[in-house]
């Protein structure tokens, strides 16, 4: 199993807004990279979309527990095996937060895909930022 971790960032917004805000699909593609991703499709617990050259990612909520953690898994015409979970945790007037992935790849995809996937969830946990205040 590779671990990929975001960098942890801090949200100008209470826990319960950030939670909110992650527990529905559809907000997922404000944190995508503009022109990397193409094909999106939603609903309030499930996403899917084409990343620009490469692969469908399918994108299923699981479970989550309130105000702290969210828990995303790989669906059917994902590429691997994956989960993605999003920590919360209150600090002072904002929302501390970080992403870890738990992947099932093999040694050579894992050598092609680390570096960009780390990328992609620093990216996504910069623009939570952004995106909830």
């Amino acid at each position: 199993m590779t671990e990929i971790e975001s960098k942890k960032v801090v949200v100008p917004a209470p826990t319960d807004k950030v939670y909110a805000f992650l527990c529905d699909m559809n907000n997922i593609e404000k944190l995508l990279p503009a022109g990397k991703y193409s094909d999106w499709k939603s609903d309030e617990k499930s996403c899917s979309f084409k990343i620009q050259g490469a692969y469908t990612i399918v994108l299923n909520f699981v479970d989550a527990t309130p105000h702290s953690q969210i828990r995303y898994v790989s669906g059917d015409g994902s590429p691997f095996s994956f989960s993605l979970t999003t920590f919360l945790s209150a600090e002072g007037d904002g929302t501390s937060g970080y992403m870890k992935c738990d992947a099932d790849i093999n040694p050579f995809l894992k050598m092609v895909v680390q570096g960009p996937l780390k990328n992609l969830f620093d990216y996504m946990a910069e623009k939570l930022t952004e995106h909830v205040a």
